[in-house]
């Protein structure tokens, strides 16, 4: 049986591997940290092969550059003997939930997550910290002695590790620091994004430059979607010296090309901009010229959309632009004769209509053009009538701005959090409105949804709402390292001794408000619709009816809706060292414990869930099998025991459900003569079965 590894992924190896197949010549032997002959990458060779002209030393190039970034580079692809371990008793609905709540250092999150969550997220988004001088507690342990963690930053944690309290500006390494915990981060959770995933990060003016150019360089220049400006409704920076800010970005990147952003629906000015007067069995809808308008809409500009239509009195219909020159329709031929078979065609006399989209199209194009009244066109003006399309309001939608005016600010972010706790708790954390627009144009029915630097978990409530709001099944994944509250601080005088203790708090008290204020408001809704339903005309009925069986999914949806979490803590690993240094046995240590004693059989699963690759969400279910404790993870995806003395009877039970994967710990068996008995029996009970020890 193979023995598991029980530790993140190297990916140095990966990429030696991926690197050998393009260019087997570069590949050489080095010796690694502890003396071995291993492979490596000859680099100067590699840049030979990556440049048509000799290369020699380059000391100058377009990149930003800092103290530590290599170590940083270094760090993210070194893999960590750290875990998860489950707290049932803090979380949700553990047994059914999809989602999960993670507390502890999100670098050391994402890198455990590397293997179960690669290439799955649909969206992240992130709120970190602006290095305004006291605003992150990250911690960096690579490459730097205790002395020199002293000398920089002056505070250490319990085992020697650089803590990020206060970033001064006084320090000398003030934007490296900030830059080497981003940059590391942001490396291994682009390899969490699906190939048509999103990030969304928000910043301020501290960083925004130096965040833009880490960005281009891991995500690509050509991937950056754009800087959202949202207006956060207060004013910092109150310094005579300088210019208050009233505005921060969200910086927006996708993993590649494949990425679509998606538009948002009509709202505000952009409805009124329409009259939505009129209505069929489709529903409201305003009349927008066929003819092109705007840029563009002219003849010579689409030839294949220049042609006549006939209009109600059996003469030709072509389009002539306000100032007198040959336009455009807006569709071409094929998709005008499907609009007429549609119906979606109107007909009215010319100057019949003139709405306010027709005066600032006139307006605008009296500027634009010369007038060319001149010409000659009569041979296009034959019928007294005007085509029009029917725009319908619902579903409608438009491309998004990067100027973010219309959504709440800050102070609402406050207000919303202060309605569930009763009291403020937490500064500034980010509106809700917001977080549901990046979650409009960014995903779609069923996504994963993942934030880093969850802070008060507002993004998690925005998940739980956004849901509920449209009938969608987003899941999340919250991390946030447990930063301690000072005992001066309002949260604490609340009882919330870290940060972690009020973004749990939040999802379980969202959730349940969110259920019981929708359930209310929709129950409301339904029992007005059926009052009205018997005294209403036939045409009014069908949308009645329509509304009706939207509320009632609705309702529904309501009743099955995923508002729990699983909780799982950081710690390093289940495994004793010896695990992974067998050779340092002693002849006195032939049969040792490898795992730690304090480690319970949940959290053997979960470390054996995370190094098969599989995700935190599947569903598992226990069961007791003759005197033997078995997981069931997701039916027949893994099957685990971590018994010391298994009976060999359950062999014959497990491979009743042919499962993909089976565990069980290495010293569960008396001998290897039964260890071999066992791998044996599978091959013949359930040969696709793959069989590993622990």
């Amino acid at each position: 049986m193979e023995k598991l590894k029980m530790q993140t992924p190297n990916l140095v190896d990966k990429n030696v591997e991926q690197i050998a197949k393009i260019f087997p010549e570069v590949i050489t032997e080095i010796k690694n940290e502890h003396g071995d002959i291993v492979k490596g990458i000859d680099f100067d060779i590699l840049k030979q092969k990556l440049s048509n002209v000799l290369v020699e030393d380059e000391n100058e190039r377009y990149r930003l550059d800092w103290p530590g970034k290599k170590a940083s580079l270094m760090k993210a692809n070194t893999p960590i003997n750290k875990t998860l371990r489950p707290v049932i008793e803090e979380s949700v609905n553990f047994e059914t939930t999809e989602n999960l709540y993670i507390e502890g250092d999100n670098f050391e999150v994402l890198k455990i997550l590397q293997e179960s969550y690669l290439g799955k997220v649909k969206m992240i988004y992130i709120d970190p910290p602006y290095n305004t001088g006291k605003d992150f507690i990250y911690k960096d342990n690579f490459l730097m002695s205790n002395e020199d963690y002293n000398e920089v930053v002056g505070i250490l944690d319990e085992v020697g590790n650089k803590l990020f309290k206060e970033n001064l500006i006084s320090n000398p390494r003030y934007h490296s620091d900030w830059l080497s915990m981003m940059f590391e981060r942001l490396i291994v959770a682009r390899d969490l994004l699906k190939e048509d995933g999103i990030i969304f990060i928000s910043i301020d003016d501290n960083e925004v430059h130096n965040l833009r150019k880490i960005c281009d360089e891991i995500f690509g220049e050509e991937n950056f979607l754009g800087d959202i400006i949202r207006a956060t409704g207060t004013t910092t920076g109150q310094d005579a010296k300088k210019i208050g800010s009233s505005y921060d970005h969200t910086l927006c990147y996708s993993k590649t090309d494949e990425f679509t952003i998606n538009g948002i629906p009509l709202t505000g000015r952009d409805l009124d901009r329409f009259s939505y007067n009129d209505h069929d069995g489709r529903g409201e809808y305003a009349l927008l010229q066929l003819r092109k308008t705007g840029n563009a809409d002219r003849k010579e500009d689409r030839e294949n959309m220049f042609y006549p239509v006939i209009g109600p009195d059996g003469k030709d219909v072509y389009t002539i632009g306000p100032s007198g020159y040959l336009s455009r329709w807006r569709v071409a031929k094929e998709t005008y004769e499907m609009m007429v078979e549609e119906e979606l065609i109107v007909w009215k006399m010319k100057n019949e209509i003139i709405d306010e989209e027709n005066l600032n199209e006139l307006e605008e194009e009296s500027n634009n053009y010369k007038d060319n009244s001149d010409q000659d066109l009569s041979m296009y003006n034959q019928s007294t009538y005007k085509p029009y399309v029917k725009y319908y309001l619902r579903g409608r939608k438009k491309q998004v701005s990067n100027l973010w005016t219309d959504i709440e600010g800050n102070k609402m972010g406050s207000l919303q959090l202060k309605r569930l706790f009763i009291k403020k708790i937490f500064n500034n954390p980010k509106p809700i409105g917001f977080i549901k627009r990046l979650i409009m144009i960014s995903c779609s029915q069923k996504n994963l949804i993942l934030d880093f630097f969850a802070g008060s978990s507002p993004t998690a409530h925005t998940i739980l709402e956004y849901n509920i709001e449209n009938l969608t099944n987003h899941k999340f994944i919250m991390v946030q390292i447990p930063e301690k509250i000072y005992e001066d601080e309002e949260a604490y005088k609340n009882g919330y001794s870290t940060i972690t203790e009020i973004g749990k708090e939040r999802i379980r008290r969202a959730g349940k408000k969110i259920v019981s204020e929708y359930s209310r408001k929709y129950q409301i809704e339904l029992e007005e619709i059926n009052k009205k339903l018997d005294s209403k005309s036939l045409f009014e009925n069908n949308e009645l009816s329509e509304q009706k069986t939207r509320l009632e999914l609705k309702i529904d949806y309501i009743n099955n809706i995923d508002i729990g979490f699983r909780v799982y803590k950081t710690d390093s690993s289940n495994m004793k060292d010896v695990y992974y240094h067998p050779n340092s046995i002693t002849q006195e240590e032939l049969f040792p414990n490898n795992m730690k004693e304090d480690r319970s059989p949940e959290d053997l699963l979960t470390q054996v869930i995370l190094d098969l690759g599989l995700e935190l969400s599947l569903s598992i279910e226990k069961k007791e099998i003759f005197g033997n404790t078995i997981f069931f993870v997701q039916t027949n995806a893994l099957v685990a025991c971590f018994d010391e003395n298994i009976d060999f009877r359950i062999v014959d039970e497990i491979a009743k459900i042919n499962p993909f994967k089976v565990v069980f710990k290495d010293s569960g068996f008396i001998s290897d003569k039964d260890r071999i008995n066992v791998e044996e029996r599978f091959k013949r009970l359930s040969p696709q079965t793959v069989v590993k020890v622990i």
